[in-house]
């Protein structure tokens, strides 16, 4: 990240060089990289859920929602009224978000 840090000098932010990663081109692998990403690719993460079932059943649909958005950006404008962006650090925080429903709902 290109965030500033108390324990990282500013300047060397300043001076370096930033590279950036970008999505894999198309669905199947868009999909293997949410799955093999942070924090998806930590067992005990993925694993230890209260209700194991519905977990899988909607982090794969979340997954896939990652996945045609991240491929939608290919094409343009084409279906899409204003860009929008789910980007990683949606993705994980969606993640999180969906673990900790899970974990503190009662039913479904």
């Amino acid at each position: 990240t290109a965030m500033p840090s108390t324990t990282f000098p500013v300047s060397i932010l300043q001076s370096g060089i930033k590279m950036i990663i970008e999505a894999p081109r198309g669905l199947r692998a868009n999909l293997l990289r949410s799955f093999t990403g942070d924090p998806l690719s930590n067992p005990s993460y993925f694993n230890e859920v209260p209700k194991p079932f519905e977990w899988k059943k909607l982090l794969f649909g979340l997954c896939f929602f990652h996945a045609v958005v991240q491929e939608r950006r290919s094409f343009g404008p084409l279906g899409w009224n204003i860009p929008y962006e789910f980007n990683d650090s949606d993705f994980r925080i969606s993640t999180q978000q969906l673990r900790e429903y899970l974990e503190k709902s009662e039913e479904l």
